[in-house]
């Protein structure tokens, strides 16, 4: 019976050493949208806040992660937020948002909950983002539903921003990006056909016919072939997808993409992009919160595409993405908020440091993977501050239990904002590992950890 137990434990830990999704641990994250832009992915999210306000979604901000392998991601912090809009008098509301490159310039669409769709610009993928326009940009008689915009420029020059709930409707986005052609449909919206050709024949609430289109499009094009994945199925929700000739449709229903699993929130959305010769799904689950639905975390699965285009049913996992597209070269500034997965932590950030890694305690540890170890370093230096009563960072290879290489002592620095760069000695490792940083000290917080690099 003992010898059973220990089989369970150690296949526990084994499920929990290989975890890679949610692929973001130190906040809740939900409507992940990929942007692929210079050999790198930009995900954006909506965030929900650790503290719910009235048992309903708590939104504020909109956060930026990067990869540049599809297995660690640095977090850029909250690249804009309600606050960027000086016309709005709303607290709460920060939904699924997207963000597109164009000519040099990246516009971010966000709807606000309640008051319709906008669009903030930048010259960088990671802000700091303004408002061109100064008020909303899609202002319908259905603003209630007017969320979760997807936006594609097609190979034309055409851009489209499609978005809704339970409906879907677009407009023909202008050069510009900030403002759309209105001398078609209602004042430059189309509505479109919901027909079960289109997007598949589910009952509706009041039990009439309807599709099972419910929200949060996700638009783009593979090879002359236009394709629109959606939340389905009402609550909880499934992804599905349809696809269509022309940007402007006719569509037809494909089936569902990913079915309801336990860990799935009830509600979903999804984004797909292709990286460096893969295909890359997103959506976001419950898991992070361990069931709560108004507390949600964003994950990512590899596929590949059917010969004919079309999608496999893609089964939700905690493993992940199991292999790395590149390796990490720890011999040049690694920012410690760069992390594959990480427990007990959160990061936050100001104008002088950036974004940087804090709440650490004793137990707590971040992991980055497929880390190449070339020969062999001697040294780790790291840029870390305190003003309680420091810590030990124990550097481990390939498990957070791992072989220790070194430790490095942390001390009070006089202040949590007074960064001093402390080393220790490695022993030798080479090759390709994953590094594993475990955080050792008394009670309450040790210090804040902002990079780290070998020597």
């Amino acid at each position: 019976m003992r010898i059973r137990n220990l089989l369970f434990v150690l296949m526990l830990l084994g499920s929990w050493v290989n975890a890679q999704n949610p692929i973001i641990q130190t906040f809740f994250t939900a409507d992940p949208a990929p942007m692929v832009y210079n050999g790198t992915v930009y995900l954006y999210t909506s965030h929900d806040e650790d503290s719910t306000v009235n048992n309903f979604f708590t939104m504020y901000d909109w956060r930026c992660y990067s990869s540049k392998d599809m297995v660690n991601w640095t977090d850029h912090g909250a690249v804009a937020s309600l606050k960027n809009f000086k016309w709005l008098n709303k607290t709460n509301g920060a939904w699924a948002v997207q963000c597109i490159e164009r000519n040099g310039k990246f516009y971010l669409y966000v709807p606000i909950h309640g008051e319709g769709i906008s669009v903030l610009v930048s010259d960088s993928p990671t802000g700091p983002f303004s408002d061109p326009v100064g008020k909303r940009l899609i202002d319908s008689d259905h603003i209630w539903q007017d969320i979760d915009p997807t936006v594609f420029v097609d190979d034309n020059g055409q851009a489209y921003l499609y978005w809704g709930n339970p409906g879907l409707w677009y407009v023909k986005l202008n050069n510009d990006m900030i403002s759309y052609d209105r001398s078609i449909g209602q004042n430059g919206i189309v509505s479109i056909e919901m027909t079960p050709e289109a997007f598949g024949s589910k009952a509706g609430r009041d039990g009439k016919p309807g599709t099972t289109y419910t929200e949060g499009p996700w638009f783009y094009k593979r090879n002359n072939l236009y394709y629109m994945i959606y939340a389905s199925e009402g609550i909880p929700e499934y992804i599905s997808y349809s696809t269509a000739p022309t940007a402007e449709g006719p569509w037809t229903y494909k089936g569902h993409i990913m079915k309801r699993a336990d860990h799935l929130a009830f509600t979903n959305h999804s984004g797909i992009v292709d990286f460096k010769g893969n295909s890359y799904f997103f959506y976001h689950t419950h898991e992070l919160s361990k069931g709560e639905g108004f507390k949600r975390s964003v994950s990512v699965e590899q596929f590949a595409y059917n010969p004919d285009g079309t999608i496999p049913l893609i089964t939700p996992t905690k493993e992940g993405v199991t292999k790395s597209v590149s390796l990490l070269n720890p011999y040049t500034p690694v920012q410690a908020e760069t992390i594959a997965f990480s427990e007990g932590l959160k990061t936050t950030g100001n104008s002088q440091t950036g974004v940087y890694v804090t709440k650490i305690d004793n137990g707590d540890y971040l992991k980055v993977r497929s880390v190449d170890f070339g020969k062999g370093p001697k040294q780790i230096e790291a840029s870390v501050a305190s003003a309680a009563q420091g810590g030990t960072i124990e550097v481990r290879i390939d498990n957070s239990d791992g072989e220790l290489l070194g430790t490095i002592a942390v001390e009070n620095t006089g202040g949590w904002q007074n960064w001093k760069t402390v080393n220790g000695k490695l022993k030798k490792a080479t090759g390709v590992h994953d590094l594993y940083f475990v955080f050792k000290g008394g009670d309450g917080q040790l210090f804040n950890f902002d990079w780290w690099k070998l020597k």
